[in-house]
Parts: structure tokens; C-alpha cells; sequence
């Protein structure tokens, strides 16, 4: 499903977020250290290679809500952003530091002049958001920037299974009603 906001499409698919040859830059879900992981991080960190993780190496640690761009080296990307989302009921104040990783990944994506980016659903897996709020954070915080983008005309969400994409397109059709 897709929709259009300020000029920007927004899309929830089933897929491979390492496989998304058609995108400008991936969205790591990312551990502090930007090592490799399970879920997300070990899904691009297994496809880029090991030159991956050496060259987050230098810009580790980061914090929960921040993020930083990489090359994507054997990803068929240019580039892999990097946030580390909060774990749930533990890093505070959640919502905004969840709505802050998507919104410093658009940042990074426009310094990259990218023109598409593909987003997980952050924070979701092994860091206990609950994803119908998780969905809603994401979809309105990208649709918050859409029309101050001037490089990116296409944010992919993709998501592991169809059940998650049921609950982010659910939240695109909320957007798309409020925005009729």
C-alpha cells in the first residue's frame, strides 16, 4: 500500500530489507556499538559484509533516537543509516526518542541527497515497542517531515512479515483519511 504526502510517497511492503535494490539508502536497526546483531542488523550486516560493522566502528556509541550513515558496501545501496531506537520501558521518554530515529534518519538521507530510504519497523523486535504504537510513531513522524524534504520522494517501510505490514498500512489509511 502507498500513499502521498507533501510530495512524498509512503509505502508498507512485505520484503527483505536487505534486498531493496531500488533504494538509496537501508535503515539499520542498530545496536549501540553498531555491531552486528539478530533481526535487522544481522540480516544487513550478513549481506554488506564485514567492512559493515568496522566502519560504524569509529562512530560508536550512539544513543537511543540517534543516527548515522555508513556506505552500504555489498547491499545493493549507497548507504546504510544507523539508529538505535529506545528499548521500551526503559529508555525515556520513548515516543520522542523513537520519532527522533526516523526523523535523523530523513536528516542523513537528505545530507546523502538520497531520493528513497527504507525504514524496519524500529524499536518492534527485541526492543519491546508494542507495534501499533510503534506504526503510529513511525508513520507520523515521517509524514511530519515529508513536506520539508527536498531530496527524498520515497520512504519504504519494509516489514518482516504480513501481519507487521498490516498494521503500518492501517496507519498509512489513517494518515491518508486525516489528510483527504
Amino acid at each position: 500500500m502507498e500513499i502521498t504526502v507533501g510530495g512524498l510517497t509512503i509505502e508498507a511492503v512485505v520484503g527483505d530489507i536487505a534486498a531493496q535494490g531500488d533504494i538509496d539508502i537501508v535503515v539499520n536497526a542498530a545496536n549501540a556499538e553498531l555491531r552486528t546483531g539478530g533481526g535487522v542488523a544481522g540480516a544487513l550486516h550478513r549481506a554488506a559484509g564485514p567492512e559493515l560493522a568496522e566502519a560504524g566502528r569509529p562512530l560508536a556509541p550512539i544513543k537511543p533516537g540517534q543516527a548515522v550513515i555508513t556506505d552500504a558496501f555489498n547491499l545493493p545501496n549507497g548507504h546504510v543509516v544507523h539508529c538505535l531506537g529506545p528499548v521500551y520501558g526503559r529508555d525515556e521518554p520513548a515516543a520522542e526518542l523513537l520519532a527522533s530515529c526516523y526523523e535523523n534518519a530523513l536528516r542523513r538521507a537528505e545530507e546523502a541527497q538520497a531520493r528513497s530510504i527504507a525504514f524496519p519497523a524500529l524499536s518492534s523486535g527485541a526492543f519491546g515497542y508494542p507495534l501499533q504504537e510503534a506504526a503510529e510513531i513511525a508513520v507520523n513522524a515521517v509524514a511530519a517531515r515529508a513536506s520539508g524534504l527536498r531530496h527524498v520522494r520515497l520512504v519504504r517501510f519494509v516489514l518482516f512479515n504480513g501481519a507487521t505490514a498490516e498494521v503500518f498500512e492501517s496507519q498509512l489509511k489513517q494518515l491518508a483519511g486525516d489528510t483527504i
